[in-house]
């Protein structure tokens, strides 16, 4: 079994890590553009915020859109359950009924 030390991980860049990194970023930048265009064309309310990440994560293929459509996936609903309350008391307008 071998192991990779901090040595392993970080090097010299080369030109086919390079390509690599580019290769990734484009294809985020795919991912994010059909997202762009989905949520222009259904909207922000519940039929967008479902087929947003869906045709992004469909347009990108392989183990990238299978990715790209997780996170949105987890973002979405962990923005939904969990960033409504907290949004409004991390701006100090938690419910204070009565005081001006």
């Amino acid at each position: 079994m071998t192991t990779k030390t901090a040595t392993q991980s970080i090097g010299v860049p080369s030109v086919k890590g390079m390509q690599s990194a580019f290769g990734d970023f484009a294809m985020g930048a795919a991912g994010g553009l059909a997202y762009s265009l989905a949520t222009g064309i259904f909207g922000n309310g519940l039929i967008g915020a479902l087929a947003a990440p869906v045709l992004a994560g469909s347009v990108v293929k392989g183990a990238r859109g299978t990715a790209l459509a997780t996170v949105a996936g987890f973002l979405l609903l962990s923005g939904v359950l969990g960033g409504a309350s907290s949004g409004a008391q991390a701006r100090g307008q938690a419910n204070t009924r009565g005081v001006m």
